[in-house]
């Protein structure tokens, strides 16, 4: 019975369920002589691929990603399944080298091998596997020059993913025969040198992510880029190191670019005008630069724009009331963004994730930065807002009442300025915000009480002598302490948890999702953030 079998899936579910009572893998499912289909995703199977596996040798598409397998990959069993399409063992605890036996699977069109242990230099018999057509290595610990693989034999492939790996070298020159790649994904390795002109070749892209390797010419690389009409997804931050960001009014091009980033380079300059005909960009991150001046007046033609990142630069002047007329943040209907996201796991954003999809926060952030003067009442016309850092600046006079309008609100940092006054009692009713940090300013009177504000830890109000009640140690006189309006317990939706965790920066090339992940390495110069709805 077992030997007519064609196709099996361990997996209950498409809502992840654990199988129960099985811990490894069955060794007699090898007897399925005629299977061709072996799934068993998220199960939590343990230990090592069974020998016996292997001898299924017609099996054609055999996937257990998301378990906790171990061992190696064995070259004298992968060899067995010569019929393989379809290889996913990602995001388990395989260790060892890739075998080299890979190439002798001539019709492998996917190989999902990323998040595990998996280290040394790539077989250059990966380059026999023809009809490949997805390459995901990422989240491991491969390295060396890929120019020991021959791309030029892979021109199938549609998608490169060596995301976070130490591979080194120039990209090879071998790559750019792959004209149908749509997806090509280097960020976190120890890539050098200057773009090849030979990238120009690779047309059909759709998202290309080189950050946080070494290299060099931010100027050339746009003037490169700048044709690939499909380009959707830049993410360049963490190379040109103190480079400057290209002026030239006359630059074009990009007429499709939706995210854009070119963080944590330390460029100097000016938010170029050029950016302003990305018409179509929705996020914008430039954040951990040296860029000084105002923040342009153009800002506010970026229709699609809901995500704007210009923190950590030397920018100056007072609030840039432009801000408050981004078309996208303006809307006070959620329906009315579309901020849904086909695959945020690796962008740098934060994110809100659940079981049917998963969109960005909108999001100004211009912390750390030089600007001074009130906080206008015009902020209050940012009802689509989730997320407000204005912290580490100048900012003085009275927080505005108007800003308790910002019924979305999930982020408040106001830290680090001269801000004076009490705190707008109002904030208490915003019932999704979830972080809040008013330390090191001027504020005095009576913190809020009720709604969120029961929630928030004494750090988030230190600095302010003249503050009183809440945890802090300073009690309110009952007698001059204000009242906090009631607020019913009730009307609170489903709470949105919000974890921060800090690192030395914001960098948009990682952003690892702990629902995805089963383990997270650390990365040095990572703001990571971490949103979870209840259930």
């Amino acid at each position: 019975m077992l030997a007519s079998i064609t196709s099996v899936e361990l997996c209950k579910s498409s809502s992840f369920n654990q199988l129960s009572g099985l811990f490894s893998i069955p060794s007699d499912i090898g007897n399925c002589s005629m299977l061709r289909v072996l799934k068993g995703g998220r199960n939590n199977f343990k230990g090592p691929l069974p020998d016996e596996l292997f001898n299924a040798s017609s099996l054609e598409h055999l996937s257990f990603p998301n378990n906790d397998l171990n061992g190696v990959l064995d070259d004298a069993n992968i060899i067995k399944l010569s019929k393989l399409s379809i290889l996913d063992l990602q995001q388990n605890i395989f260790s060892g080298n890739i075998p080299k036996s890979i190439g002798q699977l001539k019709r492998l069109k996917e190989l999902h091998l990323g998040e595990n242990y998996l280290y040394g230099e790539l077989p250059s018999t990966l380059g026999n596997c023809t009809n490949l057509k997805i390459l995901d290595l990422k989240i491991n610990y491969l390295s060396g020059d890929l120019g020991k693989i021959n791309f030029s034999s892979l021109s199938n492939l549609m998608i490169i993913d060596l995301l976070v790996n130490n591979f080194n070298g120039t990209i090879p020159e071998s790559i750019y025969d792959c004209t149908n790649l749509i997806a090509l994904r280097l960020s976190w390795n120890k890539f050098h040198g200057e773009f090849s002109h030979r990238m120009d070749r690779l047309r059909s892209l759709s998202c290309l992510s080189v950050g946080w390797n070494d290299f060099t010419n931010i100027t050339k690389a746009l003037y490169i880029l700048k044709s690939f009409s499909n380009l959707k997804t830049l993410l360049l931050g963490g190379n040109f190191n103190h480079e400057t960001l290209l002026a030239d009014e006359t630059m074009d091009g990009f007429e499709n670019l939706q995210y854009l980033e070119i963080s944590g380079s330390s460029l100097h300059g000016k938010i170029s005008l050029w950016l302003s005909k990305l018409t179509k960009l929705k996020v914008l991150q430039l954040s951990n630069n040296q860029l000084s001046g105002s923040v342009p007046a153009w800002i506010n033609s970026l229709n699609f724009l809901f995500y704007l990142d210009i923190s950590n630069n030397n920018l100056t002047g007072e609030f840039p009331t432009i801000l408050t007329q981004i078309p996208m943040l303006k809307s006070d209907k959620r329906t009315n963004l579309d901020v849904s996201v086909p695959n945020m796991r690796f962008y740098g954003i934060p994110f809100i994730k659940n079981r049917q999809y998963q969109y960005i926060h909108t999001t100004i952030n211009i912390a750390k930065n030089g600007f001074t003067g009130a906080i206008p009442p015009e902020i209050s016309q940012l009802k689509a807002l989730d997320m407000l850092n204005l912290s580490f600046n100048s900012f003085s006079g009275e927080t505005p009442q108007a800003i308790c309008n910002l019924t979305k609100l999930v982020m408040l940092d106001l830290s680090n300025n001269n801000l004076t006054g009490t705190i707008p009692l109002e904030l208490n009713k915003l019932n999704f915000l979830s972080a809040f940090n008013v330390y090191n300013n001027d504020l005095e009177g009576a913190i809020p009480t009720g709604g969120q504000f029961d929630t928030f830890d004494n750090s988030s109000f230190t600095g302010n002598p003249k503050l009183c009640g809440g945890m802090l140690s300073h009690h309110c006189n009952s007698a001059r302490a204000l009242p906090s309006p009631t607020s019913s317990t009730d009307q609170f939706g489903d709470k949105v948890i919000f974890g921060i965790t800090f690192g030395l920066f914001f960098a948009y090339g990682v952003l690892l999702d702990q629902m995805v992940l089963k383990r997270l390495r650390s990365l040095q110069g990572i703001l990571i953030f971490q949103l979870y709805e209840q259930s």
